[in-house]
C-alpha cells in the first residue's frame, strides 16, 4: 500500500467517524435523520468524501481490495450528479447496514 492510499483510507475513516459523531447527542433513528436537513446534507457530504477517496484508491490500484468499491463510487456519483434522486431510505440503509462494515474493513486495511 502506498502512502497516498493510506492517506485516502484515513480520509474514509475520518468521514465515517464524523457521521458516527452526529448521533452522539441524539438518537440514531430514521426519523431524526429524515427530519433534519442539516444532518442529511452533512452525511451526504461525508458519503461524497468516502466515495471520492475510494475512487482515487481504485484509480491508483484497480486491484486494491475494498468490498463494494464500485457501489461506493456509484453512490458518490449519484449524490453529486443525481442529487434529486437520492432517497432518505437508501442513505439510511447505507448508514446503518454498510458503513459499520466499511469502517471495520478500513480499520483492518490501515492496521496492516
Amino acid at each position: 500500500m502506498t502512502e497516498r492510499q493510506l492517506k485516502l483510507l484515513y480520509d474514509v475513516k475520518l468521514a465515517i467517524d464524523e457521521i458516527d459523531s452526529y448521533f452522539e447527542t441524539e438518537a440514531k433513528t430514521y426519523e431524526n435523520y429524515r427530519n433534519n436537513s442539516i444532518l442529511k446534507r452533512a452525511i451526504e457530504r461525508n458519503l461524497e468524501i468516502i466515495g471520492e477517496a475510494v475512487n482515487r484508491i481504485m484509480k491508483d490500484n484497480p486491484e486494491f481490495k475494498i468490498e463494494n468499491a464500485k457501489r461506493i463510487i456509484g453512490l458518490r456519483n449519484q449524490i453529486i450528479h443525481g442529487y434529486d434522486s437520492v432517497s432518505d431510505e437508501n442513505i439510511w440503509g447505507i448508514i446503518t447496514l454498510y458503513l459499520p462494515k466499511l469502517k471495520s474493513e478500513v480499520n483492518s486495511l490501515i492496521n496492516k
